[in-house]
């Protein structure tokens, strides 16, 4: 039996106690904040998306950095696993659309009592209110040696901010990124793990809002439009080998958005955040074109486009659009469209019409940055799998020092995935830890 320490009552880091205490072990968990799984009560709006049931090549396919990491702690602990879990510890769980996973009751704090009568079950010790600020080490080279190279550093413990030492065999560091830092995801765990010698990848925001240069965009606010499609572009400078037209986007997909007072938000614009992040931070611009009629082909939106204005011939053009768009979004099209809204239908031209149609299909926004950390789902960056060994998420750097979370630099799309990561990754730290 060995004694670990898992510094972090989040999603991660209750799920590598749990499993660690049901390994056999002697656990003791650190959680700083006034309860365990402070981040967990505020995800999926309060409901707690806690994984997707999507098969595993699709699961793959929604992990945006480092799947294939990932490869072991998802096969040792699926998103079948993690429902088993919950349903075991009196959280049942049900599905909706696209595949999320979400408790019956709606509450998240149905996954965290969950979790909490897993590990009194499992005689794991909670301390609250402890705050770590040091990692305890003890070299285990060869006897001897004055070649640092052949040293290897092992954890031995934790200091706490009071000044008081714990001894340990094992340290599971599961202390979150820098996501909404109100429930106490400040960094802390990177100055750990730098501690130990470990590096961290930039962090960055990540399924974060963009803040966009158009104008307009703020008079939509408040509107969301449902099945759009996006296709986001990074602006680099043009290659004579490779003009703008032949680009490919670095992220399409289709789904639901939202307009803000600074620029657009929803389940779609944050998956789109999750490809550029980085380059953004880096100083790049990225260009979103939005669809608003993806259903529809040019030539078949443009018959349609035909055949509502021959029935509203005489109306002005600006009167003739409520069959198209929602009505908040009429004069901006109008607008945009360069035409002049109280120009009779009857009188647009042939070019004036495939322009709009154009525009309909492609209309243009200019992504100028992401929002903060405070409204970032999650982050990217972290602790380089590289340092890690990812059969059992311990340090190749520090001997006894296991990561779990959303510290390691591994992140994925919305709708349960990122969850399951933390599950995945803890159970894995958790049970690997050798007696």
């Amino acid at each position: 039996m060995s004694q670990v320490i898992v510094v972090g009552g989040g999603a991660a880091g209750m799920m590598a106690a749990y499993a660690s205490a049901a390994s056999g072990h002697q656990v003791l968990l650190l959680e700083k904040n006034e309860k365990l799984g402070k981040k967990v009560y505020i995800t999926g709006k309060g409901r707690c998306n806690v994984t997707n049931t999507a098969d595993r090549e699709q699961f793959f396919q929604n992990i945006v950095t480092n799947s294939k990491f990932l490869y072991s702690s998802i096969y040792q602990f699926d998103n079948q696993a993690m429902m088993s879990f919950l349903e075991e510890y009196g959280c049942p769980v049900k599905t909706e659309r696209g595949g999320r996973v979400f408790p019956v009751s709606d509450h998240a704090s149905d996954v965290t009592g969950a979790f909490c009568r897993a590990l009194q079950e499992m005689y794991a010790e909670v301390r609250l209110h402890t705050e770590v600020t040091g990692l305890l080490f003890q070299e285990t080279g060869r006897e001897g040696t004055s070649d640092p190279a052949q040293k290897r550093r092992r954890i031995c413990g934790v200091r706490l901010s009071n000044g008081e030492k714990l001894e340990a065999d094992a340290v599971i560091l599961a202390c979150g990124g820098l996501s909404y830092p109100s429930t106490g995801s400040d960094g802390t765990g990177y100055q750990l793990a730098s501690q130990a010698g470990h590096s961290v990848v930039p962090c960055v925001p990540a399924l974060v809002p963009f803040e966009i240069k158009e104008r307009w965009c703020k008079k939509l606010q408040g509107l969301s439009l449902k099945n759009v499609e996006i296709k986001l572009f990074l602006e680099e400078p043009r290659k004579e080998d490779r003009p703008h037209a032949e680009r490919k986007p670095i992220y399409r997909g289709f789904g639901e958005m939202l307009f803000t007072h600074f620029g657009v938000s929803g389940p779609l614009i944050l998956s789109a955040s999750s490809y550029c992040s980085k380059r953004i931070a880096e100083g790049a611009h990225a260009r979103l074109f939005l669809n608003l009629k993806p259903a529809m082909e040019e030539e078949t939106l443009d018959k349609r486009l035909l055949r509502d204005f021959e029935e509203n011939s005489h109306k002005a053009f600006k009167n003739a659009l409520g069959g198209l768009f929602p009505s908040k979004l009429i004069p901006v099209m109008v607008e945009l469209s360069g035409i002049n809204g109280e120009k009779k239908v009857y009188e647009i031209t042939r070019q004036e019409r495939l322009s709009f149609v154009k525009l309909i299909r492609n209309l243009p926004l200019t992504v100028t940055a992401t929002r903060g950390f405070a409204e970032a789902v999650i982050t990217q960056g972290g602790i380089p799998v590289m340092e890690v060994n990812p059969s059992t998420m311990e340090s190749k750097i520090c001997g006894g020092l296991y990561f779990a979370g959303e510290m390691l630099d591994i992140d994925a799309l919305t709708g349960g995935y990122n969850l399951q990561l933390a599950w995945s990754t803890g159970h894995l730290a958790g049970t690997c830890i050798p007696f």
